[in-house]
């Protein structure tokens, strides 16, 4: 039998039809079936025909036509159903800034404040220019929102200075530590730019000084070390480190100086962070390789030596105190890492890469005593060396691999903070890992330590953002799903 249902609109409307007859079985004869002989029921020649079996159409009470799904009244347009008395949720928005700034003409890829002057900004972005303005203006004693009348239009805020110079991208800005007294600016042309701050006319933010060793730049940042003014690190797309220092005056043909260079990442060194000291620096790179530098040679005149290597954890080769790479299978992050943030206590960093992925690391610690010293100018300027930044093949081929540049004493006794008891070492739990962490779906670009709290923050390609507690095993505190609904989470930072 061939059973053909059709349904209507309404509930009850159902048309059968048959193609067989069904002959009627008594109840004797269903007790007497013997399932022995898979034959035909009904012999060929008492077979009825096709037509007597179909139905005439005289017969059927409603004859029931197909028809589509007509949505009912508690569907929406799209024939989603809805819940009854669904309330109606209005959000009104208000725009309460103090003030914009709209000057680009292309993407913003990277901010910095003055660390001095905090209202003082400087932006860069796709359209080559660094814009620097300030946003110290009159606080309003309630917010827009609040008058009766606001306005509808507002002039963007006007720049103190517009640099030009970069032929691509400007991909990474930082002013030096600890006065701010230059800005920095790194693009993806491969140019370091460094600017004096000055905001005198005819001039402001005059160009000191540029150097182009790599082919693109994707990190500046300062360190706070206060014997290192005006000092910070660089890392490029070849997986090159370097150290620079800005002294116009010992050498005022040549201000930017090559104090170390670094070529044991890959492929491109994707971020950096200093030690809350400004001893240490961390870098990572899309290798899934991390790396802690000693540029000062103040770990090594502690006594700290590189635990990692001579346990086989990465093969540093002595030239880094950490070398962690893929090669370790617990710290492996598949596809690179993008990210790194060192805690505020300088005892751990963190490191996010690829699929989420967050590995933990514990530091050595560099203790200063109260006896120590400041270091003598005559050891700030041997590790400075004297050479010229501007000239890529000499300054590369007295700091390559790590090595201090010529004129560095072989014994590191000299250096600030070394010798003589300046500094206690701590390894305690230096390179081990100490938490893999995964609660978002997609590359971490940023992470961030709270100054305050123990609160570690995580910025997702997926658009999310994650808060972790570092005081209890690095627990999920808070996972912000739609921060950004749609977007990457390029930056995350704690006021």
């Amino acid at each position: 039998m061939i059973l053909n249902v059709t349904r209507s609109s309404s509930v009850n409307d159902i048309a059968l039809e048959t193609s067989q007859t069904i002959p009627a079985v008594t109840p004797q004869q269903v007790l007497g079936v013997k399932m022995v002989d898979p034959s035909p029921i009904h012999d060929a020649d008492n077979a009825p025909s096709d037509d007597e079996a179909l139905l005439d159409p005289s017969e059927a009470a409603e004859i029931v036509p197909d028809d589509l799904d007509h949505p009912m009244d508690s569907d929406d347009d799209n024939g989603s159903p809805q819940p009854d008395d669904a309330p109606q949720e209005e959000i009104e928005l208000q725009n309460d800034s103090l003030a914009h700034f709209d000057l680009h003409t292309d993407s913003i890829f990277c901010i910095a404040n003055n660390p001095l002057t905090p209202t003082v900004i400087a932006t860069g972005g796709g359209d080559d220019t660094t814009y620097v303005f300030s946003a110290d203006i009159p606080s309003p004693v309630l917010p827009q929102s609040y008058e009766s009348s606001p306005s509808t239009s507002r002039s963007s805020l006007q720049p103190l200075a517009k640099l030009t110079g970069h032929t691509d991208s400007i991909n990474a800005l930082t002013y030096t530590l600890p006065h701010g007294t230059y800005l920095l600016t790194g693009g993806l042309d491969g140019q370091l730019r460094v600017h004096s701050t000055t905001t005198d006319p005819p001039t402001p933010y005059p160009l000191l000084t540029s150097a182009a060793e790599v082919p693109e730049i994707n990190f500046l940042v300062s360190t706070p070390h206060p014997s290192y003014p005006d000092t910070f690190a660089l890392g490029a797309s070849d997986g090159s480190v370097w150290v620079y220092t800005i002294d116009p005056a010992s050498d005022p043909g040549n201000p930017l100086q090559v104090l170390q260079a670094y070529y044991l990442h890959t492929e491109p060194c994707t971020a950096g962070a200093w030690t809350p000291d400004g001893k240490l620096l961390a870098t990572v790179s899309e290798d899934g390789s991390l790396y802690l530098w000693d540029p000062f040679g103040e770990a090594a005149a502690a006594g700290i030596t590189s635990p990692s290597s001579s346990s086989g954890g990465g093969g540093g080769g002595g030239q880094a105190l950490i070398a962690l790479t893929s090669a370790d299978q617990r710290f492996a992050v598949e596809d690179g890492l993008f990210s790194v943030a060192v805690a505020p206590s300088g005892t751990f960093v963190a490191v996010g890469g690829a699929h989420g992925m967050i590995r933990i690391v514990g530091l050595p610690r560099l203790l200063s005593s109260s006896s120590q010293t400041p270091p003598s100018s005559s050891a700030t300027a041997s590790l400075k060396g004297g050479s010229s930044s501007s000239s890529g093949a000499t300054s590369k081929a007295k700091a390559k691999g790590g090595r201090p540049k010529a004129g560095l004493p072989p014994s590191t006794a000299n250096a600030p903070g070394g010798g003589g008891g300046g500094a206690s070492s701590s390894t305690g739990q230096a390179g081990a890992l100490l938490a893999s962490l995964q609660a978002q779906t997609e590359s971490i670009e940023t992470l961030s330590f709270s100054p305050r709290h123990s609160l570690l923050a995580a910025g997702s390609v997926d658009g999310s953002i994650c808060l972790f507690d570092t005081a209890h095993r690095f627990a999920l505190r808070r996972h912000i799903k739609e921060a950004h609904e749609g977007f990457a989470v390029v930056k995350v930072a704690f006021g």
